[in-house]
C-alpha cells in the first residue's frame, strides 16, 4: 500500500542538445523549472537538472530521516545542515549518476562526533531515496558536528 505519491511533469521541445523543457511540480511547491541539455553538462545559468533534483531529493530525504533517527535516540537535532552534490559522468552506458557526495554538519546536545557519525552513516543507507539508489550509485558521506 503506498503511503504517497508525487508527481512532476516535463514539458520538452526540441533535439536534446538544441531544445529545452519546462519541469512543473504537480505539488505547486516551486514555479515552473526550465531544464536543458546546457544546464546538466555545462552551466546551470538558472536553469535545473536531473542530477540537481535528485541531490536535492537525497538531502531532504536524508535531513529527515537523520532528524528522525537522532530523535528517537534521544538526541533531537537543533539543527542539520545538509549539501548533497550529485556527480554526472560518462561510462560504458553513457552519461550516467556516478555518485552523490553528501555533507552533513549538525547541532546535537548531548552526541559526540563518533556517535553522530555513525548515526549519519545509517541514516544515509537507510532513508528511501538513499535506498532507491542503492547498489547503482555511491555516496559518499562526510558528517561532522558544528
Amino acid at each position: 500500500m503506498a503511503i504517497a505519491e508525487r508527481t512532476a511533469n516535463v514539458v520538452w521541445t526540441g533535439t536534446l542538445t538544441q531544445g529545452s523543457g519546462v519541469l512543473t511540480l504537480l505539488s505547486g511547491a516551486t514555479p515552473e523549472l526550465p531544464v536543458t541539455w546546457a544546464s546538466r553538462t555545462k552551466r546551470s545559468e538558472g536553469r535545473t537538472s536531473p542530477e540537481e533534483l535528485l541531490a536535492a531529493a537525497l538531502a531532504a530525504c536524508f535531513s529527515m530521516a537523520f532528524s528522525n533517527d537522532l530523535s528517537d535516540a534521544g538526541t533531537p537535532p537543533t539543527r542539520l545542515d545538509v549539501e548533497a552534490t550529485a556527480t554526472l559522468g560518462q561510462t560504458g552506458a553513457g552519461p550516467t549518476v556516478t555518485g552523490i557526495a553528501l555533507t552533513v554538519r549538525g547541532a546535537v546536545e548531548g552526541i559526540d562526533a563518533a556517535a553522530f557519525k555513525q548515526a549519519a552513516a545509517a541514516a544515509s543507507k537507510g532513508c528511501p531515496i538513499s535506498r532507491a539508489l542503492s547498489p547503482s550509485v555511491t555516496i559518499a558521506l562526510d558528517a561532522d558536528l558544528l
